[in-house]
């Protein structure tokens, strides 16, 4: 069993299409590959739009996104359920901000959130997951666009959960727009590892709080080593998973685990999850700037 799986053990699985009951996911990043465990056995991917003007469907020249969305809500279908992301009923808004060497511009970004804001009761939107970072090098203050835009989203009901960055264990070391205070901001639980992050050695990356106005951060953290998702490869005309590192995939984690809470608990606002989340994790007794509240607990947030 792959560490995301250990995380939830699901009974049997209920329909998956869009029924404007199921959870819509959005997620910005470097796109989707319509991979067979979102689109079979019916297609998951509900909206895509792609910020950089490259193409109208869905595709990714990167592979980070693909990757992010099947932690998030891939079914294990090419897998036979081996790997299964947390909320496989979910369905997935993507929206294209990064190129294929991950690199992206402000305007694409807030210009991506306002899509997301502005569709997300045509395709039931709940939560927005954003796994990307500022240059931990070049300090964005809390009043900075980026930190406004995704404040815009949180007020307008959308739960935000974003990655606390990978330039830890310095202290101030949580990357935008994870510096926010209303949104929530997820850590690497497993950090202490040696992982590869763009093919360099690296073991307690995880961002480290507080912020620079002295904000608490990370909220929360979650397995981010080594986590096996959908890739946006073919083998031999065969659907595939790699292994990726680092808080982007901590991220989608949490993403996972507040779709599952929304679908038992629909009317639940955003503060409602921020503050039942606040109250199920489990100290993992380490310093509040790297851990937050602690390890997310599922068990404890479904109950």
């Amino acid at each position: 069993m792959n560490i995301v799986q250990s995380l939830i053990h699901r009974n049997a699985p209920g329909v998956l299409r869009y029924t404007g009951k199921n959870v819509g996911i959005a997620v910005l990043d470097t796109g989707i590959f319509p991979h067979i465990d979102f689109t079979q056995p019916q297609n998951r991917i509900v909206a895509f739009h792609d910020f950089i003007g490259r193409g109208a469907q869905p595709y990714d020249d990167n592979g980070h996104g693909t990757h992010i969305c099947g932690i998030c809500a891939g079914n294990g279908s090419a897998s036979r359920k081996k790997y299964c992301g947390i909320a496989p009923d979910s369905h997935l808004i993507v929206g294209k901000i990064l190129d294929s060497e991950g690199n992206g511009s402000i305007p694409s970004i807030l210009a991506a959130i306002r899509w997301v804001i502005d569709t997300k009761d045509i395709y039931h939107t709940r939560i927005l997951n954003i796994s990307i970072g500022t240059d931990a090098n070049e300090p964005v203050p809390e009043d900075s666009v980026l930190v406004q835009g995704v404040n815009e989203a949180w007020d307008a009901g959308l739960v935000v959960v974003a990655a606390a960055g990978n330039n830890g264990p310095r202290p101030m070391s949580v990357t935008a727009p994870g510096i926010s205070r209303k949104i929530i901001t997820v850590g690497a639980a497993d950090d202490d590892k040696h992982i590869y992050i763009r093919g360099e050695r690296v073991s307690n990356y995880s961002g480290r709080g507080p912020t620079r106005e002295c904000i608490q951060k990370p909220d929360v953290v979650a397995p981010g080593s080594n986590i096996m998702s959908c890739s946006n490869r073919l083998y031999n005309n065969q659907y595939t998973y790699t292994s990726r590192s680092g808080t982007s995939m901590s991220t989608p984690i949490v993403t996972g685990c507040i779709a599952l809470l929304l679908e038992k608990y629909p009317s639940m606002s955003n503060k409602d999850v921020k503050l039942k989340l606040r109250s199920c994790c489990d100290n993992l007794g380490l310093p509040k700037s790297q851990q937050g509240w602690g390890l997310i607990n599922l068990m404890r947030l479904l109950n």
